[in-house]
């Protein structure tokens, strides 16, 4: 019998919660920060909405500002909150570089940037575009992530070093993929027209380029430094510049027309 996703996000909470305390034990200077950032708050999306705060304002009043923004955002569209527990899940669980909750949550840049996205995102979405900008151009500043809120992204999606990674307008991601860092979607000219699909669990290597009305298919792996302007079927690898397609499966990789989008 497989757990309820209720289930789930109260077990991802005791189990961050049991590591902030932890880590209050073994250093009690760290530990008072760790009361501020995590124990004294009543779920990950109050830690998450006051980490926005934090990482985005460049004043207190605008700190405050950005994190009764993403409160609201929470409130109104609990769905990000869930968003928020697939992709922390999803870092612990995929990057070989830890298997906690804690770290990601409190040092992964890329991690806040995609939550402060679907904060803006959600305003888009509202009609409030001067503030959803607003969002991405602190965030782009701050933390060196610009995603135009317009987009569309899935869950248990990973920014992995987030560094240099900018994704355009009406560009499309889908759940379970990974970019990471120097990565670029986008439309290929100035153009109004669709920008880039990235189906399922596609991995986008350091500093490759996905450009214009192009989709990846689903688990597709895009190489360090590929540019791509043209379709890349599910399951290929594209490297090079330009792209060309390699180790394609000899039967086709099942497809999911519709991606879950934040």
């Amino acid at each position: 019998m497989t757990s309820s996703p209720t289930t789930r996000k109260h077990d991802l909470w005791s189990s961050l919660r049991r590591e902030a305390e932890l880590a209050a034990a073994r250093d009690p200077v760290f530990g008072r920060a760790l009361s501020a950032a995590v124990l004294d708050h009543p779920g990950l999306g109050s830690v998450v909405a006051q980490q926005i705060g934090a990482r985005l304002g460049r004043s207190a009043a605008q700190q405050a500002r950005f994190a009764a923004l993403a409160r609201e955002a929470h409130l109104v569209a609990p769905g990000l909150v869930d968003a928020a527990h697939r992709d922390l899940d999803a870092i612990a669980a995929h990057d070989p570089a830890t298997t906690a909750l804690l770290p990601p949550l409190l040092n992964y840049k890329g991690y806040i940037a995609l939550q402060a996205f679907r904060v803006a995102h959600w305003l888009w979405t509202a009609g409030r575009s001067d503030l959803a900008l607003l969002l991405q151009a602190e965030s782009s500043t701050a933390l060196q992530v610009s995603m135009h809120p317009s987009a569309r992204i899935g869950t248990s999606v990973f920014l992995d070093h987030a560094t240099g990674i900018v994704i355009g307008a009406h560009s499309s991601i889908g759940d379970e993929v990974t970019i990471l860092q120097n990565v670029t979607i986008g439309r290929r000219d100035a153009l109004p027209g669709r920008g880039p699909r990235i189906g399922r669990g596609v991995l986008l290597s350091s500093g490759a380029i996905v450009l214009g009305d192009v989709a990846i298919g689903d688990f597709a792996k895009i190489g360090a430094g590929a540019v791509v302007t043209a379709d890349v079927p599910a399951g290929c690898t594209a490297v090079g510049t330009p792209a060309r397609l390699t180790n394609c499966p000899r039967q086709p990789v099942s497809t999911q027309s519709d991606h879950g989008t934040a």
